[in-house]
């Protein structure tokens, strides 16, 4: 059995129990020991992050070769169009090469906690709420792939991790599940035969 903790990072939280320069930290809202990231939100991202203490499964789960998808909702400046949509889908080129393609679509409205503080409308009068879906976890690769289309990231929630949401929890909040073990395939034995 193992232990994985789904948490809401609120916004300009650390992925991590401690910092040396006094920034909020995930130990602020877990106190529970011995549990490590499943990967990373940056700081002035929000949504689902998974924790354990089963290092299998938080290698499982982070691993790109796994290629879990991770479900964004994305505030963009602007209105992006079908070419830029399009751009997303087919995979852009950043400065580590070339991301694979993404599954995007324009959301109407979205359900999401106020954050603090606000995007500024002053600011950013015309914006658009993406959902995005990448199968890999570049640093700050979503911003990077939105700005690269003309269109950069304002605010960013992570939604789903696989087939774990981020429903039912509020910022700062995290719950508990656990998991069966996964089930190991049986090694195959070798036998020869006598002569």
């Amino acid at each position: 059995m193992s232990r994985l903790y789904l948490f809401h990072k609120p916004y300009r939280t650390l992925s991590q129990f401690t910092d040396s320069e006094g920034r909020a930290t995930l130990a602020e809202h877990i106190d529970v020991p011995g549990i490590y990231p499943a990967g990373r939100l940056d700081h002035d991202s929000e949504g689902l992050l998974l924790l354990s203490d089963d290092g299998e499964l938080i290698h499982r789960i982070s691993h790109p070769k796994h290629k879990q998808p991770k479900t964004y909702w994305v505030q963009v400046e602007g209105q992006p169009n079908d070419d830029a949509l399009a751009a997303l889908r087919d995979g852009v080129e950043l400065k580590d090469g070339r991301t694979r393609p993404a599954r995007v679509r324009r959301l109407e409205s979205v359900s999401l906690p106020d954050r603090q503080p606000p995007v500024d409308p002053r600011r950013h009068p015309v914006t658009q709420w993406l959902e995005l879906i990448i199968t890999e976890g570049r640093n700050r690769q979503v911003r990077r792939m939105t700005a690269h289309v003309g269109h950069p990231t304002l605010r960013l929630v992570r939604t789903a991790i696989g087939p774990w949401t981020l429903d039912g929890l509020a910022p700062g909040q995290w719950r508990c599940e656990t998991l069966n073990a996964p089930r190991r395939k049986p090694r195959r034995s070798s036998t020869r035969r006598r002569p």
